[in-house]
């Protein structure tokens, strides 16, 4: 998969997620401090009570859960920067 300008979609997917997992790390540490517990602020969605298939022998459970974060916007956005510059 090549995009534009011949660079890898997958670098830029891996760059995204690593910035989103960075960021979130990061708005977690910073919850407790006073001046930066700004980052922590966001939403979480997805399933509220996972979804529990049960086939006798065989138990599934599907769950999806989703928080999103002002540190992790701004470390997705600095992720796309850094992309661009390679």
């Amino acid at each position: 998969m090549r995009g534009a300008g011949n660079k890898n979609s997958w670098a830029l997917f891996l760059l995204i997620l690593a910035g989103i997992v960075l960021g979130g790390f990061i708005g977690m540490l910073a919850q407790d401090t006073g001046a930066l517990s700004w980052l922590n602020y966001g939403q979480t969605f997805g399933l509220d009570e996972p979804v529990v298939l049960n086939l006798g022998i065989l138990v599934i459970t599907f769950g999806l859960s989703v928080r999103i974060t002002i540190a992790s916007i701004i470390g997705m956005v600095l992720a796309i920067i850094i992309y661009r510059f390679l």
